[in-house]
């Protein structure tokens, strides 16, 4: 017999101020001026052959993505980002769901990060209603705009708000246009507002630490920042407002505009930054959904890029360069580097801490 499934409506959530938060922006954020933490001369090599490729990549305007994980962020790198993304070195942010929870925590209250362990046995680990409530009002409104998930939220924080129509004039709209692609988003507002008594017009939401936002900042210089998330992998699933629809949809938009990006790559840059699985699994279903649009059009697969992964896991000792490892060598089974030594071009994997290497590659890149 099938389980009843769980009233998530009737889920008690609490003020995020009253949360023990781990970390502060305070504590966190690194002046991109100042020097970075040393690294031995191989993996200073490394970072050097990447700020090469990344040169050569710009004079071909070629993509030069960053798919990175939450601790890129948690490290503090933000600011070091925005300077790159500021003089053009990155055309492309990827990151998971716990990218965006960090950085909006961040933006808002100006800290993040809870104790998993003692939070799950109280039942209150995710349960913080400001970061699910405005995270979905964010998704809500890109929704009503054909937008991803992180222009969505980038534009939420830099606008501290967003301003909503009323469910009338959404009702008259659909009904104007039955056959409209915004119709689902639409319905899917009027559904919210009404069950969750969610506000019309103007919702203001004041963020007095944006410059510790990725998202604010890829959407202020309008570089595209896409988000990956999972259904259920993320604490905005532990709140009443949880809608897996509407941050399916602003997923779906974010994989087609990622995919823009990787058909651009000819010649270009990928580095996957601390992101063992999310990274690894979009980008190779990407890169064959535009090699096989390319093949259909009469035109040649992706080819000439590289592609730079960084983590602090053991790499198992293997040479990626010559290809992946047999089935009975541990390394093998590293999805981060298995999966992209499949995906052409060359593949180095540096075994470095992540706010590191990318202090080290932006002065590189800045000598």
């Amino acid at each position: 017999m099938y389980p009843l499934p769980l009233d998530l409506s009737k889920l008690r959530v609490f003020p995020l101020a009253e949360r023990r938060s781990l970390t502060t922006v305070e504590a966190i954020l690194i002046d991109p001026d100042t020097q970075p933490a040393r690294l031995d001369e191989a993996t200073l090599a490394r970072v050097v052959a990447c700020a090469k490729e990344i040169r050569s990549a710009r004079e071909r305007r070629s993509t030069v993505m960053l798919i990175y994980g939450a601790h890129l962020l948690r490290n503090g790198a933000a600011l070091i980002l925005d300077r790159m993304m500021a003089d053009g070195w990155i055309n492309h942010l990827a990151t998971n769901g716990a990218g965006t929870i960090h950085d909006w925590e961040y933006a808002w209250l100006g800290r993040s990060t809870e104790s998993v362990e003692q939070n799950v046995r109280t039942g209150s680990f995710g349960t913080w209603d400001e970061t699910g409530r405005n995270i979905h009002l964010a998704l809500l409104a890109g929704g009503l705009r054909h937008q991803g998930y992180g222009g969505a939220l980038g534009r939420f924080i830099s606008e501290d708000g967003i301003d909503f129509p009323t469910s009338d004039q959404l009702l008259g709209e659909i009904l104007a246009q039955p056959a409209n692609r915004l119709n689902p988003a639409r319905m899917e507002w009027i559904e919210m507002q009404q069950s969750h008594r969610l506000p019309e017009g103007r919702v203001t939401v004041e963020h007095h630490w944006k410059q510790a936002s990725i998202l604010a900042s890829a959407w202020r210089h309008q570089v595209p920042l896409t988000v990956h998330p999972g259904i259920g992998y993320d604490i905005i699933a532990n709140h009443p407002l949880f809608n897996g629809a509407v941050i399916g949809r602003a997923a779906t938009r974010d994989f087609e505009l990622f995919g823009g990006s990787v058909e651009k790559l000819d010649g270009g840059v990928v580095l996957s930054v601390g992101s063992a699985i999310m990274g690894p699994q979009v980008f190779e279903k990407s890169l064959s959904c535009v090699n096989n649009l390319r093949l259909q059009a009469g035109r040649s697969i992706v080819q000439g890029h590289s592609i730079c992964v960084v983590d602090l896991q053991d790499g198992g000792g293997w040479d990626w360069s010559q290809g992946e490892p047999p089935k009975t060598n541990p390394a093998y089974y590293l999805r981060f580097c298995k999966s992209y030594s499949r995906m052409g071009g060359t593949m180095q994997y540096v075994q470095a801490d992540n706010l590191g290497f990318i202090h080290h590659l932006y002065h590189l890149l800045n000598s």
